[in-house]
């Protein structure tokens, strides 16, 4: 092989220091290869524009992480849950020193008890009648309906009692006696309300009753004269300034016994619905007086 005069011949490289050009002037007579030249001229600028720009690169990822830091910087430090740990102090809440305008506490007055009204005939002012204390033409209790018969008033208490009564409610200065009348199934019974001046007068009645104190029957409006020979079941009681008595029996004359729980029940029915209109009554007083 002809390796040339002046010894071998190294291959040229441009990027290699040192290195022989593809052209020499050592006298061979050759001439330039232009065209190598040019094409590793073309090579050498690839190779500058592909540093540069991977050196870009290099740079705008830098630039990224400078402004990613930034930006932590001043939003202080993440937590796992991307909330940030580092926030900034929330306002204080206001004192409670400035809620509002203050008042002077208030003591409402106690409620007024409606037995106040109905144990002095002083306050116990209100109008009262038979039918105001007994309204309408009938009473329910609980699911049994008693249908009204006849109603009295009177100011001689002893004229409508019987037995031992008469002396009891003269003796202790009863002033009024209202009855009615109420039946159901040949049942009939008759309440008897007396008025006195004080609870303590009444309450005195109840006690010297006995068990031969009795209220006069009341016929009438559907209801024929019963209890008038025939045994029948009496109760006594009071309530501030009233006694109540009930006398209840068969319509057809027949003699109660003990074992006759209708008749019991009609008389407890009786007396119970009596306390309720007499606590009502001074409700309705003491209402009146809580708002005038």
């Amino acid at each position: 092989m002809n390796q040339g005069q002046g010894g071998s011949q190294s291959q040229w490289d441009p990027w290699k220091p040192n290195s022989q050009q593809p052209w020499s002037d050592g006298g061979d007579g050759q001439t330039p290869d232009w065209a190598a030249l040019a094409e590793a001229s073309e090579t050498r600028n690839k190779r500058k524009k592909l540093l540069f720009i991977g050196g870009g690169i290099v740079a705008t990822l830098g630039v990224t992480a400078a402004v990613a830091m930034a930006v932590v910087s001043a939003n202080g430090d993440s937590d796992a849950s991307g909330g940030s740990t580092n926030l900034p102090a929330s306002a204080a809440l206001p004192s409670g020193s400035a809620t509002g305008p203050s008042f002077a506490p208030t003591t409402a007055p106690p409620p007024l008890d409606p037995k106040d009204f109905i144990s002095s005939v002083k306050k116990d002012t209100a109008a009262l009648s038979a039918e105001t204390l007994f309204p309408g033409t009938q009473l329910t209790m609980g699911e049994t309906v008693y249908k009204k018969g006849a109603t009295a008033d009177t100011k001689n208490c002893a004229s409508v009692a019987s037995g031992t009564l008469p002396k009891v409610l003269t003796a202790n200065g009863c002033t009024r006696l209202m009855r009615v009348t109420y039946f159901k199934d040949g049942v009939a019974v008759t309440v008897g309300v007396a008025l006195f001046d004080t609870e303590a007068a009444a309450g005195k009645a109840k006690t010297q009753a006995d068990k031969k104190s009795i209220v006069k029957a009341l016929a009438g409006k559907g209801v024929k004269d019963f209890c008038n020979s025939a045994v029948c079941r009496s109760t006594t009681n009071s309530y501030g300034r009233y006694a109540y008595f009930t006398l209840a029996g068969f319509t057809n004359g027949k003699d109660v016994t003990a074992k006759d729980s209708k008749v019991f029940s009609t008389g407890d029915d009786l007396a119970e619905f009596t306390f309720r209109q007499i606590h009502r009554r001074g409700e309705a007083q003491a209402s009146a007086a809580a708002s005038s």
